[in-house]
């Protein structure tokens, strides 16, 4: 397994409204500077997106992907991982929240991605700690606003 990036943020939402922002990936072209265009392929059970493809234009990084969701039964965290992609070879990823109360909520966002051109581990944790860091604070500020 590769190794993982962690990252965590708080944020001045409820869990609820932070997980709202997190599962509505329609809106995602709107608050997430990368993300140019996502589609929900399938959903769960409860109506939430099981399948999603994502179109994703980071300057030099390039890719169009298919994630696969697994949503905690408790509202507080998801999981993901790749279906197919073009660029990359493997992505895990998960959502956590944590309830400090007040309206407070603690978000740690773990991701893996395997490229598929060959990267030195050290610039892949780095870029990882660079998307996730632009993911948290969009995230915030999407929440909060």
């Amino acid at each position: 397994m590769a190794e993982q990036s962690t990252q965590s943020i708080e944020v001045d939402a409820e869990p609820a409204r932070v997980m709202s922002v997190i599962s509505d990936f329609p809106a995602y072209p709107e608050w997430t500077k990368a993300v140019r265009e996502t589609e929900v392929l399938a959903t769960d059970d409860e109506g939430r997106a099981k399948q999603v493809k994502l179109t994703l234009d980071a300057g030099p990084i390039k890719d169009v992907y298919t994630l696969e969701y697994d949503w905690d039964a408790d509202g507080l965290g998801v999981s993901w991982h790749l279906i197919k992609g073009q660029m990359q070879k493997a992505q895990n990823g998960r959502y956590a929240l944590e309830p400090l109360g007040e309206g407070h909520t603690k978000v740690t966002y773990t991701l893996s991605v395997e490229l598929a051109l060959p990267m030195i581990g050290l610039l892949r944790r780095k870029a990882e700690k660079m998307v996730m860091d632009t993911a948290l604070k969009e995230l915030k500020r999407r929440a909060e606003g």
